[in-house]
């Protein structure tokens, strides 16, 4: 399966370049601005299907409660710390890189916002190491599923709940689910305020 999101992926980014360069530009802006989105929802609407189907997922979900949320608090200070260990390691400037790995894999929000608070260089950074977050999670889900069913949706960081969510499932098991959704869905709200927080400290 990893071979065929791949080989989509890369495919995808040759018809986007070409289309950029030598096409139509309202064309783009469809895709961009419908085809997107309504595979998006698409995509969330069968992974509710799949979650309303399972009556486990929603009996461990009512177990569980909002200890659930302890996951996605955890991924996000796991991650502000190695933005800062990467930082320190690196010898660039730590509170740009803590914010730049506060995207949590938000690339289109990471990158224009860490531009708008730390400069242009750090939101290309900002939105490369976010993009590379979720490529590389998928790319080696199925080595790291292996360690833990948890790795890889603590890795996807906030796409957990969108692009990552359907190899999350077929690597990790149906019963990851509503934990990898709730962290997306957690990790996407706060990002923002994570990266806005850790600027307003200079």
């Amino acid at each position: 399966m990893i071979k065929y999101i791949v080989a989509t992926l890369a495919v995808g980014g040759v018809v986007g370049y070409l289309n950029n360069n030598w096409g139509n530009v309202i064309a783009g802006n469809f895709v961009s601005d419908y085809v997107f989105n309504a595979s998006l929802i698409l995509l969330l609407f069968i992974m509710g299907v799949a979650f309303g189907m399972d009556k486990e997922s929603i009996a461990k979900m009512k177990r569980v409660g909002f200890k659930i949320l302890a996951f996605p608090f955890a991924v996000a200070l796991g991650s502000v710390l190695g933005g800062l260990v990467g930082g320190l390691v690196l010898g660039i400037n730590v509170k740009a890189s803590m914010a730049v790995s506060a995207g949590y894999g938000w690339y289109t929000l990471a990158g224009p916002l860490t531009s708008q608070l730390f400069g242009p260089e750090w939101g290309a950074l900002g939105f490369t190491v976010n993009f590379l977050r979720e490529l590389i999670t998928i790319i080696t889900i199925s080595l790291t599923v292996k360690a833990d069913k948890y790795v890889p949706i603590a890795m996807s960081g906030a796409t957990s709940m969108d692009t990552t969510l359907p190899v999350i499932v077929r690597y990790c098991g149906s019963d990851t689910l509503i934990t990898a959704f709730s962290s997306g869905f957690t990790l996407s709200l706060i990002a923002p305020f994570t990266i806005t927080a850790i600027a307003a400290l200079r």
